[in-house]
């Protein structure tokens, strides 16, 4: 989450005024972490809500996708919060010249050092939203799949070497080994693609929330397992926490399932991940604008990430 797009009091009260039962603006706070979206926290007289204002990355054309993807997994008992509709029946309103929603709040907090239990629960909650989602119609392909890796490093070129001396080099043969051993031939499902710690809400041990669906995707499923696993086994500067990334697999394993291929292909996938984060937390890194609310994220995280799974293939076994 992040705010890229300021929006006034009196254009938020009259966006409310378009629903039913919302009730009157008392305040609304933008929220700083994440780097996709503009997101406020709504309060009204009436309950607690989400706005999240669609910029540019998030093409207008796939929010149907999305939101009847929330719509299919809330129907299946997953706490997700789906778009509220206004009293004409609409989901995707335009505030402040972007598309927007409001959206349902849901307590809990996203943990910043998951313990082994809370890793578990998560993986198993990974492991529900695949088998709600197996009989789900919609598809869209991945748009940060593998094919899109290297022109995003192309586009960074030698700037990444300032964020680190050499980056571009390391990060050119890391995906080069990636793309020669990338599996083509696993199950595919959608996924969530981004089921990182913030985007998930937890009360103790126990998942409340599942949010931000915004990559949502038809992709390899046990692609999504190793996104989970590099954004949950290790602390914020990518140092691994003991006992998380076992407890993740086997949480995911005794609710979905993973097979001995997928189980084999996760050591390629998760490189795989930790350069698709490393490219787009970099060109953040380069290209977010001075004056945005927005919480930027380490590149480098991720590049240390990538080190520890080149030296620990067994990791996964």
């Amino acid at each position: 989450m992040a705010v890229y797009t300021h929006v006034s009091a009196e254009a938020l009260s009259a966006f409310l005024r378009r629903y039913d039962g919302v009730g009157a603006l008392v305040s609304a706070k933008g929220i700083a972490e994440g780097v996709e979206n503009s997101n406020y926290l709504v309060d009204t007289d009436r309950a607690r809500f989400i706005l999240t204002l669609y910029e540019k990355r998030v093409d207008a054309g796939d929010l149907p996708f999305f939101l009847d993807l929330l719509d299919h997994l809330a129907a299946r008992g997953l706490p997700v919060p789906p778009a509220i509709r206004d009293r004409d029946g609409v989901a995707v309103q335009q505030l402040e010249g972007r598309p927007a929603c409001l959206i349902r709040f849901l307590a809990g907090v996203s943990v910043t050092r998951p313990t082994p239990a809370q890793a578990a629960t998560a993986g198993a909650a990974l492991g529900a939203l695949h088998c709600a989602a197996a009989d789900f119609s919609g598809t869209r392909a991945n748009s940060l799949g593998i094919a899109d890796w290297r022109p995003l490093l192309e586009r960074c070129g030698g700037d990444l070497d300032g964020i680190a001396p050499g980056l571009y080099a390391r990060v050119d043969g890391a995906l080069a080994a990636v793309e020669a051993d990338w599996p083509h031939d696993l199950p595919t499902s959608v996924i969530h693609a981004d089921l990182f710690p913030d985007n998930v809400l937890m009360l103790g041990d126990s998942v409340t929330g599942l949010i931000d669906f915004y990559f949502a995707c038809r992709d390899l499923r046990a692609y999504d397992v190793a996104v989970m696993h590099g954004s949950w086994a290790f602390d914020p500067r990518g140092v691994p926490l003991d006992g998380v990334g076992a407890a993740l697999l086997a949480g995911y394993a005794a609710e979905h399932g993973l097979s001995d291929a997928e189980r084999a292909a996760l050591p390629v996938l998760a490189r795989g991940a930790a350069l698709r984060f490393l490219l787009t937390r970099a060109w953040d890194w380069l290209n977010t604008p001075a004056d945005a609310l927005v919480t930027r994220k380490d590149p480098l995280a991720y590049l240390r990430r990538l080190d520890w799974y080149d030296a620990h293939p067994e990791a996964f076994a």
